[in-house]
């Protein structure tokens, strides 16, 4: 009989490539690892690994097993999500993987809601970007992770997780409205991106989703942006346009949860959206404790768009 354990540290291998990483994930020594796969090449009676220049690799039969691994782990969460349904109660930890603009719009009462009508179940929270996050959703680090895929630069789909759409989230400009950067959106020519051409900005970095997407906007607008500022902290962004620093791309969903800023907030052209996704692993969106979060999240998504920004200036 092959061993769940060992089949999952075959199929983490061949996710993480190397011994070494597959021990990191998961709080193990490499040679406890290179251990267990070795007895699994044993129960399986065929050679699972071959010597790949200082380390190993699969061979095509482990990635035949590998193939079973996934579908075996998909059909036991989905048996442990039918006995925790039978349950009348929502307990246990439920472990989730978010980003700035959620934690700050969304989490605070979407654990109050979960605290008022679940007091057993026990949620925790860690601040993490998408491409870490969903490799901690396979490793079962976390049980969910809140995701956001911008205009053009969507994530590839995660061998083994789900996603679903949570909301469509409009992107705004928040714009100095006083020092020399000022930009005057009372104008009555209609406000273009182009416009923006003389101004610096602060952007999240390159490679990242937001950044891609705010450079290649601006790069289609006719210029390159001055980019003299670079990070992910939306409220610092929000206070440098405040100051008269920089111009930033703030998400709706963040200013909705805000004082409102001291700057202009102005649409973009085309109004364009990011999507807020939810991902879990393959078998698991039965389970109460998802279901419970995920009706919380849509709840408090309906809230805070009762606060959205309705006066953002004029944009074609």
């Amino acid at each position: 009989m092959l061993d769940v354990h060992r089949l999952r540290l075959l199929r983490e291998l061949d996710r993480r490539g190397t011994l070494a990483a597959v021990a990191r994930a998961l709080s193990y020594s490499p040679s406890a690892v290179s251990q267990q796969l070795s007895q699994l090449e044993a129960e399986a009676g065929v050679t699972l690994l071959e010597p790949a220049g200082r380390g190993v690799r699969l061979t095509p039969l482990a990635r035949i097993l590998v193939t079973h691994t996934e579908a075996i782990l998909e059909r036991l969460e989905e048996a442990e999500s039918e006995l925790r349904a039978a349950q009348t109660e929502v307990r246990g930890s439920l472990r989730v993987a978010s980003f700035q603009s959620v934690l700050f719009a969304l989490i605070p009462s979407v654990l109050t809601r979960l605290a008022e009508r679940h007091p057993g179940l026990r949620v925790e929270i860690t601040h993490e970007q998408a491409v870490p996050a969903f490799e901690g959703l396979l490793a079962h680090d976390f049980d969910l992770v809140l995701g956001e895929d911008f205009p053009g630069f969507a994530l590839p789909p995660v061998t083994g997780t789900r996603t679903q759409l949570l909301a469509n989230d409009e992107l705004f400009l928040v714009l100095p409205s006083r020092g020399p950067y000022a930009v005057d959106t009372a104008a009555a020519k209609p406000f273009r991106l182009a416009d923006l051409a003389g101004v610096p900005w602060i952007l999240d970095p390159p490679g990242t989703g937001p950044g891609d997407w705010a450079r290649g906007a601006c790069r289609e607008a006719g210029f390159e942006p001055d980019v003299r500022y670079v990070g992910s902290d939306l409220v610092f962004e929000i206070l440098l346009a405040e100051r008269g620093h920089a111009a930033a791309v703030i998400p709706g969903l963040l200013l909705s949860a805000v004082p409102r800023p001291d700057a202009s907030i102005v649409r973009i052209p085309g109004r364009p959206h990011r999507r807020l996704t939810t991902g879990i692993r393959a078998g698991a969106a039965d389970q109460p404790a998802i279901r419970a979060l995920r009706a919380a999240l849509r709840r408090a998504i309906r809230e805070a768009s009762q606060h959205q920004v309705l006066d953002a200036g004029r944009a074609d």
